[in-house]
């Protein structure tokens, strides 16, 4: 009995072992054969069409869900293979429609082939062409003579492509053309998404409109709702505008672009550039904004004017534009630079407020004033003339002694000659200290006195002549005579450890650190193939990301 048992149980592990075993060697489905479901009229011609079926009039078969109909066809059985003629069509599910002249397919591979004025119909899209390829392994469609793709926002050409059914995606890597009602894209390698209408742009492109044309070498256009995010060497080009940055986000509905590191603006009819790492302009409302390290670079009398401050506006048309400049302001030219809360100038009426502790240097006389004015000539495009009203002064050092040259009054009006301060009137309550030297440059006596105004011709930025007027009081002292506590006038602040010498002491330390930081991680995320930008809009986000609610087919991101 033992024994039976025992005889019984092997008997069992073995037969469990081999059902295991042909379970896990289940081979493979058969392909299914191609089914007939209709023909008017079935022959052989074992000549003309050996081992064929002829089928004629209204044919139509099936094959694992594809219906395929047509005027004519040859069935090799064997084979399961099918070549259709005449009005044919290959259907599949309610999703796609293949029709053309000529068509062959084939059961065991699961592929067809189409000719003659091929059409590729989808929901959303239709692809015209000569000849297109659809393998339903991968559910892919693939073309390579020109074809043309029109759905309900754009035309599509192109001499190659393919069509992945499942993503409803269509992807290009020869040139490609899309044109839309307000746009043309033009690109060498393109995925373009006809449900969603969703652009990705993935080498050297081009947008043109009658608005701008837009150069990108990785970017996303959304062409339903006009959004893009330009990435990699990218810029917007308009007439009087160029916009580059190592990120650009554009809306076309109100004509808006915001540019994030590396900000580059430049103002093709003025020849005047805005730099910042941070941008946003309004095309429509003429107006600018730039921050984060930002300077205006101007030419005036062919010398460039920098202007910096951390926050820029600029606003109006050509030729009315107005220019702000918001804390801490900077600004540098050849021979003249200067600092103050903010700066107003405007174009139109050539003037420019310098607000809110405003100090000049021109040369190496120091001014400073409660309210400075520099007021230029819209004709020649030159510095014109200086105004500063309420407690003027004007400081520089004597060219050889330690002391100081001064000259104070209640307002202050100068007059430039060829970029420099040259005629200058000081009026009200004027005070001057003022170091006399010969001509050999010796020390003849020091000036102090008060008078109603003061006149002074500079040369080479240095007092040439002095001139008093009016109620005329004071005296030249020999140097002995008079103490150095009396040698300053009431107010007086030398400040030219805060001087302006170069294009670069516009910026602060904290400017420079942050502009290293930003260019260094551009530099990074450029060698990873990245473009990170430092703002990213929220139009821009979660375009492609899967709802909970509802299953998305899978994009590719932009990083």
């Amino acid at each position: 009995m033992k024994k039976s048992l025992f005889f019984i149980f092997i008997c069992l592990s073995f037969l469990s072992v081999q059902f295991t075993f042909a379970q896990a060697k289940k081979p493979a489905q058969s392909p299914k054969t191609i089914v007939i479901e209709n023909a008017d009229f079935s022959d052989v011609d074992q000549v003309n069409v050996p081992d064929a079926l002829l089928l004629t009039g209204n044919v139509k078969v099936n094959h694992d869900g594809v219906v395929l109909t047509c005027n004519k066809a040859y069935f090799f059985q064997k084979e399961n293979y099918l070549k259709a003629f005449g009005n044919v069509q290959l259907v599949q599910g309610d999703t796609l429609f293949l029709n053309s002249k000529y068509a062959e397919y084939s059961g065991n591979e699961k592929k067809a082939f189409a000719t003659g004025n091929a059409v590729l119909t989808s929901p959303d899209a239709t692809l015209q062409t000569d000849t297109i390829n659809f393998d339903r392994n991968v559910q892919e469609a693939f073309y390579n003579t020109k074809g043309t793709i029109i759905n309900k926002d754009n035309t599509l050409v192109s001499k190659s492509g393919r069509y992945y059914v499942k993503e409803k995606k269509f992807q290009f890597l020869t040139e490609v053309t899309i044109t839309n009602p307000k746009y043309v894209i033009k690109s060498n390698h393109l995925d373009y998404y006809s449900n969603s209408g969703h652009t990705y742009l993935l080498g050297p492109s081009t947008i043109t409109s009658k608005a701008n044309y837009i150069y990108t070498e990785k970017g996303f256009y959304d062409t339903k709702k006009n959004l893009a995010h330009f990435l990699r060497r990218s810029y917007i080009k308009y007439d009087d505008r160029l916009i580059e940055g190592d990120s650009l986000y554009y809306n076309r509905n109100i004509e808006f672009a915001s540019a994030t590191r590396n900000v580059k603006i430049t103002d093709s009819i003025n020849k005047g550039i805005v730099k910042g790492h941070y941008a946003e302009l309004y095309k429509l409302k003429d107006s600018m904004f730039v921050t984060k390290r930002a300077v205006a670079i101007n030419l005036v009398e062919n010398d460039s004017v920098y202007i910096h401050g951390k926050k820029l506006m600029v606003t109006g048309k050509e030729g009315e534009r107005i220019l702000r400049a918001f804390n801490n302001v900077r600004f540098y030219k050849t021979d003249m630079s200067g600092k103050c809360d903010s700066i107003h100038s405007d174009s139109k009426s050539a003037l420019t407020k310098l607000i809110g502790n405003p100090i000049l240097w021109n040369g190496d006389n120091q001014i400073t004033g409660d309210v400075m004015h520099l007021i230029g000539d819209n004709k020649t495009r030159k510095i014109d003339s200086l105004k500063v009203l309420n407690n003027s002064f004007v400081l520089s050092k004597d060219t050889l002694g330690t002391g100081f040259n001064q000259v104070k009054g209640i307002n202050l009006f100068g007059k430039f000659r060829d970029g420099k301060l040259h005629d200058v009137d000081v009026i009200k309550n004027t005070e001057v200290i003022y170091y006399m030297r010969n001509d050999a440059h010796e020390l003849i006596g020091i000036n102090k006195n008060v008078s109603s105004k003061i006149n002074m011709i500079l040369e080479n930025n240095a007092i040439e002549t002095i001139t008093f007027f009016n109620k005329v009081d004071g005296d030249i002292y020999p140097e002995d005579e008079l103490p150095e506590n009396a040698r300053k006038l009431r107010g007086m602040n030398w400040r030219g450890d805060e001087r302006i010498k170069s294009k670069d002491d516009i910026f602060t330390t904290e400017d420079n650190e942050l502009n290293e930081k930003l260019i260094k991680e551009g530099k990074e995320q450029e060698e990873k193939g990245k473009n990170v930008p430092l703002k990213i809009r929220k139009e821009t986000l979660n375009y492609d990301k899967k709802k909970p609610a509802a299953k998305a087919e899978p994009k590719p991101k932009i990083k």
